[in-house]
This record gives C-alpha cells, structure tokens and sequence, in this order.
C-alpha cells in the first residue's frame, strides 16, 4: 500500500512543486491551503505523515498540529520560512518531528521524510519497571495498562535511551541516532521530546523517575522500580 503524504500550504506555488517529487516517490498526495481545511483533511485521508507550513489563514500551523497531537502519532515536519530557534523549538514542543526552513531543496525533504518514516520501524526489547511497559518489538507504550500516544519522533528517542539504559545517552549522541548526523548541533531538539515524554510517562514529570537528567552529560533510561530518583527536568 502507497503511503499518503498531506501537504498543508497556502502558497500553491509550494505544493505544486512539492506534489510532483513525492508522487515520483511512489507517495499518494493530499494538500490543504489553510488550517481548518488541513484537519478535515487529516481526518479524510488518513496520511501517513503531514508537510505542514505555520502561517496560515484560519488557524496557524502550531494549532494545526497541536489538534493533530490530540488525536494521532502521525509524523509532522514543519516546512516553513520562519527559521528561528524559538520558532523551531515552539513547534517540536508542541508536537512536530522535525523542521525543515524555506527555501529547501527537493532532495533533503525527500531525505527528511524518509528518516521519519524510517523511525517507527526499530524494535529492540521489552522493559517493564513499575507501572511501565515498553515493547519495542511491537512499538507498544503502556502506562497503567493503558496504551501511550507517541509520535514517531518521541518514540524513537525513548527507544534510543531504552537501548542504552545500562549508561548515560548524551544529547549530540540522540540527535545523531535519532535525526541524523547532519544535526550534530541541533540538541535543543532532544530537551524538548524529553519534556514531552516525561509528562506522557512520569507519574511526576518534575521529578521524573524513568528518564534521568545526568548534569552536563545527557540522559539515561532508569528501568529500576523503586523510589523516585532525584534529578532536574531540563
């Protein structure tokens, strides 16, 4: 089965251009121009992953994509002009994988949607500690039994410290493994999957008991199930 890609932009220069490159991917392609077009045809199409730019009229790409997070893991690169660090970072903590600023060219977003595709697909091991359950085999996340909604990026990073619990996983170490080598600098990236998994998964995401913070050394994956451990959040 073809995977079906959503272009949401306004411009349709953007996804006139974009369109004609995925198709010759093997990738069906939906577009939305604005945002509340963009949710119904989220909801439509079912994609499997989502091109989604930031301003927009009717309802801006963070919203977009904070309403997307609500309901599904679906995989979102952001593709817009705006280029900031506060931009970037506002976006992946409100749920996008990765970020990618206009101009780019065709085939780093190809490149870009191939790596985030390519995430959900690693199994390593099976964790169990308190009231936790990690199945990487199934890609399956329980807490209290329940399932957990994690988008691909946020997954891959769990499994990433999973696979490394017996040591400290430095934050260049995740973004190299995780996002690529090409974003050897990018570690702001990880701290905010790290808040965001922490409060899917921390019965107190203060003082989290299952992703440690090593000061100035990076993260590790703590599978006893004892008491809390102390540590800071960032």
């Amino acid at each position: 089965m073809k995977q079906r890609i959503l272009i949401v932009d306004d411009d349709p220069g953007i996804v006139a251009a974009i369109t004609p490159a995925l198709r010759a991917q093997g990738y069906e392609v939906a577009a939305a121009h604005d945002g509340e077009a963009a949710l119904i045809a989220f909801r439509h199409s079912e994609p499997h992953l989502v091109l989604l730019d930031l301003v927009m009229p009717k309802l801006n790409g963070i919203a977009v994509c904070q309403q997307i997070r609500q309901q599904s893991a679906t995989p979102i690169i952001v593709v817009s002009v705006k280029g900031a660090e506060a931009d970037i970072v506002t976006a992946l903590d409100n749920g996008a994988d990765d970020y990618l600023v206009k101009p780019f060219r065709l085939s780093e977003l190809l490149a870009r949607i191939r790596a985030v595709l390519r995430r959900g697909r690693t199994a390593q091991a099976l964790i169990e500690c308190a009231d936790l359950v990690i199945d990487t085999t199934r890609r399956l996340v329980l807490r209290q039994g329940q399932p957990v909604n994690l988008t691909p990026i946020e997954y891959a990073v769990l499994a990433e410290l999973v696979a490394h619990r017996d040591g400290v996983v430095t934050a260049r170490q995740i973004v190299q493994r995780v996002w690529g080598p090409q974003y050897a600098d990018a570690t702001d990236y990880v701290k905010g999957v790290i808040r965001r998994l922490r409060v899917k998964l921390e019965p107190d995401p203060s003082h989290p008991r299952y992703i440690i913070t090593e000061p100035h050394v990076g993260y590790r994956f703590n599978d006893a199930a004892g008491a809390l451990s102390p540590a800071n959040n960032m």
